[in-house]
């Protein structure tokens, strides 16, 4: 996807929109106020039922690479893993979890010994639609939210420090804003050690309305303006340009992207 400038200077945001029975979806990504480039990227693969949000790091170099790959590369290796055969759901996870991990590793050893590569990494959160449910797979600190009946839900948890405190009880979310250590990443793409992306299903219900975003949009933006917006902007291109422009109205400290998916079947929620 193609890199935007920011909304404030007034330069021309690019988003990119698909449509594909029973998904509506757009995706938006901006560079903020401060950066000087855009470590994000991110993935619309309505066709595989696939969407995918990276947020890099290890410098605007390694950072950049590290997103893109892991959009490019991920989208292949579920398809690999999955193989020919329908799936099912557990099917998916094990698939889902077992690409994770392989393109850690592959990352991880990519950047060994590269020069400029050095710290290489990226977070990723993707949504994976099957039938009645959409799997949510994550490692980092990038977000999966359930928008439904005008509630929004949390379907991931934060791997970082700040998360780490903040479930402990340690730390108020007030207090996470400006914790010193809101930056340290617990778990990534390309990390040292054991691998463990979380994987969870969720049951679809008629007009759900999921978010994938980097914390460029989360860092900025509370919970509750982002519900308001999602209920406010009926079409996700709208909601993904309204989301980027509060963040940057709040001060723009990072990179923004912000994917919005629409499922748009008719199963009642259980």
């Amino acid at each position: 996807m193609k890199k935007s400038r920011n909304l404030s200077r007034g330069a021309r945001l690019r988003a990119r929109g698909g449509e594909t029975r029973p998904f509506k979806a757009a995706v938006l990504s901006d560079i903020g106020k401060v950066r000087r480039g855009n470590e994000d990227a991110s993935a619309l693969l309505p066709d595989k039922n696939l969407f995918i949000v990276s947020d890099g790091m290890g410098g605007h170099q390694a950072g950049a690479k590290a997103s893109e790959i892991v959009v490019k590369v991920l989208p292949p290796m579920v398809k690999q893993h999955l193989g020919r055969a329908p799936a099912k759901p557990a099917e998916v996870s094990n698939a889902l979890h077992d690409a994770i991990v392989e393109l850690s590793r592959q990352l991880r050893e990519q950047s060994v010994g590269q020069p400029g590569l050095a710290g290489m990494g990226a977070t990723v959160v993707l949504a994976y639609f099957l039938e009645d449910q959409v799997l949510i797979a994550n490692m980092g600190d990038s977000r999966a939210y359930l928008f439904r009946n005008k509630r929004l839900k949390h379907l991931t948890e934060d791997h970082s420090v700040v998360g780490i405190l903040l479930r402990r009880g340690e730390i108020t979310e007030e207090q996470a804003r400006d914790h010193p250590a809101k930056h340290q990443i617990s778990r990534y793409i390309g990390m040292e050690g054991e691998v463990y992306p979380d994987v969870c299903a969720v049951k679809l219900s008629t007009d759900d309305r999921f978010l994938l975003c980097s914390d460029g949009l989360t860092g900025m933006v509370p919970d509750e303006a982002i519900a308001r917006l999602l209920e406010e902007c009926a079409d996700p291109d709208l909601a993904c340009r309204s989301l980027v422009a509060a963040a940057n109205a709040a001060g723009g400290q990072d990179n923004i992207t912000a994917l919005v998916v629409d499922w748009r079947g008719s199963r009642p929620a259980r």
